[in-house]
């Protein structure tokens, strides 16, 4: 069994131990490096990180000293800083208290590497907005690169199951930070071009722009540019920007913002569907009433069409009536007229045609009459 000592410190002691250590020891000093994620508080204290190729630590810089730098170091900038080393208490971190920051006359190097890769991608046109890529309106399957233990993940399923729970999410695993982070998410943007989905989804949640290096790999970049379906970026927190953020066609503020990019609201769909199944209704019953209105002036206006048509052909029938009436031979015997005939009924036209003692019939308006020739 492993002994105690005498004293035993508890967790509050040894770190007001070791600050007193870190104060007691070390003087305030000069250190050079590239500030990073630099934040002016409303209280007018500056936190931020300083960093080189290795190494990077806390800083704080109070009020009493922001005041006189001016304006907050833009990320990528190379300062001298002067301070003291000490250990804030509360939560055991190491810090550097600022109290003097002097850029110096270069930028830093990993801010050059960044801009570098910048200069080839846009040169390259892939920061065009023209080669944007709409999100689908109703995405069924989404691809998701990002670590399986990340907070992105959990704040991505939660939002996608909340607003459309048919929906199927594709994990792609891959390192979104450390050694070998850009290699995976590079491998991981090719086999989504192998999947069938409907969108992709890259991130992880928030950190400092160490933590979100792999993001601005030149490789990553062009990986996500290749995929074949449209990509929502959604990288660390809202200020946080990558380059994946310029070269995908949506830029997410955050994983769960990215979420409700991808995936349509169930109960706004529905409500959409209720006002267009209203407003379908009502166009079908105006256009029902429209359809019987025109069928009634329709009618209406063949029902004329057939009376003028049947006055017409009355008229026309009365006329030749008329004049068929007219030329009846009726009509000419009623004036006077009679039409002899032979027993045959053949019609008398000349003297010669009547014989001596010859019968024949005379046929007169009201009638015939049996006569006879007379025999000379």
């Amino acid at each position: 069994m492993i002994g105690l000592s005498s004293e035993v410190l508890s967790v509050s002691q040894l770190a007001g131990a070791v600050k007193l250590l870190l104060e007691d020891t070390m003087q305030p000093l000069w250190v050079r490096g590239e500030v990073t994620g630099c934040k002016a508080w409303s209280s007018g204290h500056w936190y931020f990180t300083l960093r080189d190729a290795h190494a990077q630590m806390r800083c704080c810089m109070w009020r009493t000293y922001s005041q006189r730098a001016g304006r907050p170091p833009a990320d990528g900038t190379a300062v001298y800083a002067f301070g003291r080393p000490t250990l804030y208490e509360g939560k055991g971190d190491f810090q550097f208290l600022v109290q003097r920051l002097l850029p110096t006359a270069a930028v830093g190097d990993q801010q050059l590497r960044l801009e570098r890769v910048k200069a080839a991608l846009a040169a390259d046109g892939l920061f065009d907005v023209a080669r944007k890529r709409p999100l689908p309106r109703c995405a069924e399957r989404v691809a998701l690169v990002t670590s399986t233990d990340g907070a992105a993940l959990r704040d991505i399923v939660t939002v996608a199951g909340k607003r459309w729970p048919s929906a199927t999410l594709l994990v792609v695993a891959s390192r979104v930070q450390g050694e070998g982070a850009a290699r995976d998410l590079v491998a991981a943007l090719r086999l989504v071009n192998r999947l069938a989905v409907d969108l992709c989804i890259v991130g992880r949640g928030g950190g400092d722009q160490l933590d979100l290096a792999a993001f601005n790999d030149e490789a990553v970049c062009r990986a996500l540019a290749a995929v074949r379906v449209p990509t929502v970026s959604a990288v660390g927190h809202e200020t946080d920007v990558s380059l994946t953020d310029l070269v995908a066609d949506v830029r997410a503020a955050t994983p769960s913002a990215a979420a409700e990019l991808a995936f349509a609201d169930v109960v706004e769909v529905r409500r959409q569907v209720y006002q267009l199944g209203g407003r379908l209704a009502r166009s079908l019953g105006r256009r029902a009433e429209l359809l019987e209105e025109r069928l009634a002036r329709a009618g209406d206006r063949l029902e004329a069409a057939v009376d003028q048509r049947l006055s017409a052909l009355r008229h026309r029938g009365d006329r030749l009536g008329a004049e068929l009436d007219a030329l009846s031979p009726l009509r000419v015997l009623e004036r006077g007229y009679a039409v002899p005939r032979d027993a045959t009924g053949r019609v008398l036209r000349r003297r010669a045609d009547f014989a001596p003692g010859a019968p024949f019939s005379l046929r007169v308006s009201d009638g015939v009459v049996p006569s006879q020739v007379s025999k000379e």
